[in-house]
């Protein structure tokens, strides 16, 4: 047990749930081992609370594309922290960020900011429901934890478990919300066509991603979008996850599919809290008819770090220093397992890679995995968010820790030993649980 083991101990007893984010439950990686907190990062490099240096895999779940510190973006915070974060006139950073996000997206005209990603798109669900004074909503796609997205899991079964996580309870979400999210999935046309024209005249909006863990398939976003366009349902693009990783600007303009609004988060400012709704003036403008306002959305530091972090996208070529690191990423694991004589899948775009051993016990595989990547110096997953802190050598070290970490469990499989017999600790949580 280290520091950072002993004060997740402590969070636990008063912070619900441990963490702020699921993602960051030391559960969810590698229970009572987990280095839990840091005291410094830079690039792709994490410090814990006892000085251990490890690089960084997982990149704050991909929320810092540029690397963690990026001296160019905390320079331009720092600025506007020393011009003062917020009084009672407005930054004037509002416009000049507006102004750059619609030079990069010529079919949008108007743009708001808020500061979550989840935030974002319960603000562009209600945008959608007040232009078209409709309720029910298509979904397809993981977008957050509000009410609006949630609810889905109100019906029997357990709806989003494909598109998410398993058994996300939907307490506390009102249970007059049942049936006013409906989900499809990705790739699957017909099934979206089936809900389409059962809720005909009575949906407000199409939400999506664009692009997450596969490419579409026989023109699937573009049969969406003559859908949608043919019956004046907005179109709502989540690109919170995969925006400004494969291009800058979001997975759509490489795809050639225009929505109607589009979610923006985490790579927009590097880290920063913030997000911004982009969209055409006829449906943004019913924005004036729903009250959506709040102090800290006008906030300064975040709006300079993003216009810092699109403009050091634009200069340094980001994007496409992404896909290559990612597709060399993809290729370690899968040259890897052949020497290793493994059976894994991989994929996910270059820049949010990912890969499963194909044996039973997913979750002891993961698990060891993780256990023994860090041990070789890696907070790691089946996974791996490419930043710009990734260069060649951090990769090569990467190589070399996988090949150590394959080739021992190749050994276990050969001896016919179970491999939740070399865990250390406890298996790794799958999902959504109430921690005690």
């Amino acid at each position: 047990m280290g520091k950072g083991q002993d004060l997740y101990i402590k969070a636990k007893k008063i912070i619900p749930g441990g963490t702020q984010l699921l993602s960051k439950r030391p559960e969810m990686w590698l229970p009572n081992i987990w280095p839990a907190y840091y005291s410094k990062a830079k690039g792709c490099e994490v410090w814990d609370l006892d000085g251990n240096k490890y690089y960084d895999t997982i990149m704050s779940v991909s929320a810092c594309p540029l690397g963690f510190a990026v001296r160019e973006i905390d320079d331009a915070a720092k600025a506007a922290i020393d011009n003062g974060i917020m009084c009672t006139l407005n930054a004037p950073e509002e416009v000049e960020l507006a102004e750059l996000l619609l030079g990069l997206h010529p079919w949008a005209d108007m743009v708001r900011y808020s500061k979550a990603g989840g935030e974002a798109m319960a603000i562009a669900t209600r945008i959608a429901r007040a232009y078209t004074k409709k309720d029910i909503v298509l979904v397809c796609g993981y977008h957050g934890w509000h009410d609006w997205y949630l609810s889905a899991n109100l019906v029997k079964g357990d709806p989003l478990a494909d598109v998410h996580l398993k058994g996300l309870e939907p307490a506390g979400v009102p249970a007059g919300l049942a049936g006013s999210n409906l989900i499809f999935n990705y790739n699957n046309y017909d099934e979206f066509y089936k809900l389409l024209s059962e809720n005909e005249g009575n949906i407000a909006a199409v939400i999506m991603e664009p692009l997450r863990y596969s490419s579409p398939q026989d023109n699937f976003l573009l049969k969406i979008r003559a859908a949608t366009e043919e019956r004046d349902i907005p179109l709502i693009f989540d690109e919170i996850t995969s925006g400004f990783k494969t291009n800058v600007g979001g997975t759509h303009l490489s795809l050639g599919v225009m929505p109607d609004i589009a979610v923006f988060a985490k790579g927009l400012s590097n880290g920063y809290p913030l997000s911004a709704i982009i969209g055409r003036k006829a449906i943004m403008s019913a924005t004036q008819e729903s009250f959506i306002s709040s102090t800290n959305w006008t906030e300064r530091v975040s709006l300079a770090a993003a216009i810092a972090t699109i403009n050091f996208f634009i200069k340094n070529n980001v994007s496409e220093f992404l896909d290559k690191q990612g597709k060399r990423v993809q290729d370690i694991w899968t040259k890897t397992a052949e020497k290793c004589g493994l059976d894994i899948s991989v994929g996910g775009i270059y820049p949010l890679s990912h890969f499963s051993f194909n044996y039973g016990e997913p979750l002891v595989y993961k698990t060891y995995f993780t256990q023994e990547m860090l041990k070789e110096g890696f907070i790691a997953g089946p996974g791996f968010y490419v930043s710009y802190a990734h260069t060649d050598e951090i990769l090569d070290l990467y190589d070399g820790a996988c090949v150590k970490v394959f080739s021992q469990i190749a050994g276990v499989l050969s001896s016919g030993k179970p491999l939740a017999d070399f865990l250390d600790d406890e298996v790794c949580h799958a999902g959504f649980m109430r921690l005690n």
